[in-house]
């Protein structure tokens, strides 16, 4: 059976020796949070994680949800866990501390979110989307529905949903048609079912407030005519305490492939009493301040599921004795076809946690920096790097979970050792919060475009600004170079050629986005070389120093391969009429 342990060695290297996460202790909100004080949390956290979170993920993914007419039972030991998780303070870790929250960095939440994703992530789920619609509330609600809600939602004793999806309207949030009618006392009665709704309908919390995109009867069409709507499942009373049962409920579960344990839901709103968050008609900016963190918070779901696939199978080949390699040692680990699925699971994760981790110190740098120049290039790199980590952390997490499968073999494929439930519940993770071709479309559409190309130059910049001397760093400071020049020049042919022949970016952006972020895991490998030659340490330094060798040399070669593919043409393949398939 797959086991979990957390990785605290790897997460306080890159924490403190790679992205000197201490620096947030200079922004007033965290003056008084030290490095050291985060990773003992992050210990504190494993336990709980490893002891009673991770010890139900492999049953509670066989028996699954189940629905008693409109009710949602979950499986066996998850609402247990989920009340001494929120009970511990986890839930909150950085929500603020006026609404009941721990008021710590959203990095630190984060690396606590890693763990949970790769002990249980259909568990994790229950807290992120909780999370997702307290952050929506608190960005755009006024004071009362924030006083009415946050208290509840910062600790995790009521959950939230984000109700986006239709059956005609998935990543086209102009064909949504839910309506939203107004009432005489301010309130609105909401008519509509939405699908696929995460933790829509379960009895782990005394309430699920569901934050739902609906229209207005006198809204123009298309997404400018959508607003956002706080619906509770239950009333809520001028006290504080619960009503009446309010006029929604879940119509059926999904089957799915993975993520069984938690319960994905179709709603239906039948005159369901909602509130109006935000300004009429400004759902669509509403919904992407959830929609944005959403999306980073489904890519440290892949780094979670890319750690749990890596030490299982890394764990596998020790101890698995089939045939004798070519040194004569029986181990699967000795056989180089082995060897290398293993180095490439750990490069992949390793400097994925890089990429992943550093976005969050970016999002709290941007929150919180007195400066505001410091804020606005913070941001710069949350909004550059949040189609990597959700595309290139959810990607790897699906590739990791079926390489970690071959490197079972046979066995890997057999339900009782629990490593092909790593793939089943991460291919979803590549698939909601828009699909990772979205996420490319917005890093080539959108994020290479903004303030006149300013995004990227910023990344090409930091990176030749490290590039400095070769040795004893020259297997990746050269590949790294050549790739830095490459994607540079790619990007400006991209920058170009979308204004002009919109399907050439387009057909490419895929194997841009792949490009961009294996260029950003070279200067992850970067920083981890250098940072692991001052390790004392000799086995960690060794190990650190050989995977950055073999991404440099195996991995980072196919940035060229990939950037040639961008700049072809498309157009003759967008022309061929639907008959030619």
């Amino acid at each position: 059976m797959a086991t979990y342990k957390a990785p605290l060695r790897e997460i306080g290297f890159v924490l403190k020796d790679v992205l000197n996460v201490g620096q947030l202790s200079q922004l007033p909100a965290y003056s008084e949070v030290s490095d050291d004080m985060m990773i003992d949390l992050a210990d504190e956290a494993s336990k709980l994680i490893e002891d009673q979170i991770a010890a139900i993920n492999h049953a509670a993914d066989a028996e699954g949800c189940r629905l008693d007419g409109h009710d949602v039972t979950v499986p066996k030991g998850m609402a247990e866990a989920y009340k001494l998780y929120w009970e511990s303070g986890w839930v909150g870790l950085s929500n603020p501390t006026e609404f009941g929250g721990q008021g710590l960095p959203y990095t630190l939440s984060k690396v606590v979110e890693e763990m949970l994703c790769s002990a249980n992530v259909a568990f994790a789920l229950y807290p992120g989307l909780t999370t997702g619609c307290f952050e929506a509330i608190l960005a755009s609600g006024d004071d009362a529905q924030k006083q009415t809600y946050l208290p509840k939602l910062a600790t995790g004793e009521w959950t939230g949903t984000m109700c986006i999806t239709e059956p005609q309207a998935g990543s086209d949030l102009a064909a949504v048609k839910t309506r939203a009618l107004p009432q005489d006392d301010g309130s609105y009665l909401i008519e509509g079912g939405k699908i696929f709704i995460t933790s829509g309908e379960h009895t782990m919390a005394d309430n699920i407030v569901h934050f739902v995109l609906a229209r207005l009867p006198d809204s123009p069409p298309g997404v400018k005519g959508l607003s956002t709507f706080v619906v509770p499942k239950f009333l809520v009373n001028a006290d504080g305490s619960l009503g009446e049962r309010n006029k929604l409920y879940c119509a059926s579960i999904e089957h799915k492939m993975g993520i069984n344990a938690s319960c994905t839901c179709s709603m239906q709103f039948e005159g369901a009493r909602g509130w109006m968050v935000g300004a009429p008609n400004t759902g669509i900016q509403n919904m992407f301040v959830m929609m944005n963190l959403a999306r980073i918070m489904v890519g440290f779901q892949g780094l979670g599921q890319c750690e749990l696939a890596t030490q299982n199978a890394v764990a596998y080949a020790k101890d698995r004795t089939q045939g004798k390699a070519f040194n004569g040692q029986p181990e699967i680990l000795n056989h180089p076809d082995v060897r290398r699925m293993l180095m490439r699971m750990k490069a992949t994760t390793e400097g994925a946690r890089v990429l992943a981790y550093e976005t969050a110190m970016y999002v709290d740098i941007a929150h919180h920096h007195p400066d505001t120049a410091v804020r606005e290039e913070a941001q710069d790199w949350v909004d550059l790097n949040t189609p990597l980590v959700k595309a290139y952390c959810t990607d790897s997490a699906f590739e990791l979970g079926s390489e970690a499968i071959q490197v079972y073999g046979g066995h890997g494929f057999i339900r009782e050792h629990g490593i092909e439930q790593i793939a089943r519940d991460s291919k979803i993770l590549c698939l909601y919060e828009g699909t990772n071709g979205i996420q490319a479309m917005d890093l080539v559409r959108r994020k290479l475009m903004l303030h006149g190309g300013r995004l990227p130059q910023r990344f090409f910049a930091r990176v030749r600004g490290d590039l400095n001397g070769e040795a004893p760093l020259g297997f990746i400071v050269r590949p790294l170079s050549k790739a830095i020049d490459e994607l540079e020049s790619t990007t400006q042919w991209l920058q170009q050629s979308f204004k002009e022949t919109p399907d050439d970016g387009a057909f490419g952006c895929v194997d841009y986005q792949r490009a961009f972020a294996l260029t950003y895991l070279g200067y992850n490998w970067l920083r981890m070389a250098k940072a692991a030659h001052t390790q004392s340490d000799e086995v960690f330094r060794a190990g650190k120093l050989a995977t950055a060798e073999f991404f440099a040399s195996r991995m980072l070669s196919q940035v060229p391969v990939l950037l040639a593919n961008v700049r072809q043409p498309a157009q003759n393949l967008m022309a061929l009429d639907a008959r030619h398939f």
